[in-house]
C-alpha cells in the first residue's frame, strides 16, 4: 500500500514473515494480504497509471510541437558592439511567449546555458515534459 524502506515499493508484491505481516505491515496500513482480488485491484490502478502516462507524454508531444514552431522578439536597449544593457533570462522568455503566444510556460523549464547578452537570434530549449523539450527561436533587437 506504501513504500516500506529496506522492504519493497508501493503495489510490489513482497513475501515476508506472517508475524511481521500480522504485527507491523497490516496494522499500520502499510500492506495488505495478496488475495486475488487485491492482485486484480494493484493490477488496474498499474494499467491505468499507465494509459494516464502515455496520454500525458502524447500530449507533451503536441505541446513541443506547436511550441517548437512558435518564434519571439524581444526588444531592449543595447549599447555599442550589439551589447545589451543587462541580459535576457528564462523569465523574459516565459513572459514574451505568454504575451506574444497566449502559451503559459513556467520559467525554470526555459533552459538557458548563459543569460543572453548580445543581440541577435538565438535557439532556446524548453523543457516540456521529463526527455521531451522543444527549440525555439528567441530574436533579441535593439529598442
Amino acid at each position: 500500500m506504501q513504500d516500506v524502506k529496506n522492504l519493497g515499493k508501493k503495489d510490489q508484491l513482497i513475501n515476508v514473515s506472517d508475524g511481521y505481516a500480522r504485527n507491523f505491515l497490516i496494522p499500520k496500513k502499510l500492506a495488505v494480504e495478496a488475495t486475488a482480488g487485491k492482485l486484480k485491484e494493484i493490477e488496474d490502478r498499474k494499467e491505468s497509471g499507465q494509459k494516464k502516462k502515455e496520454k500525458e507524454l502524447q500530449l507533451a508531444k503536441e505541446l513541443a510541437d506547436k511550441i517548437s514552431k512558435l518564434e519571439i522578439s524581444l526588444k531592449t536597449k543595447a549599447g555599442e558592439n550589439g551589447k545589451l544593457f543587462g541580459s535576457i533570462t528564462g523569465k523574459d522568455i516565459a513572459e514574451a511567449i505568454k504575451s506574444q503566444h497566449n502559451m503559459e510556460v513556467d520559467k525554470k523549464k526555459v533552459i538557458l546555458h548563459d543569460a543572453i547578452k548580445a543581440l541577435g537570434t538565438y535557439q532556446v530549449e524548453i523543457k516540456v515534459y521529463p526527455e521531451i523539450f522543444a527549440k525555439i527561436n528567441v530574436k533579441v533587437a535593439e529598442e
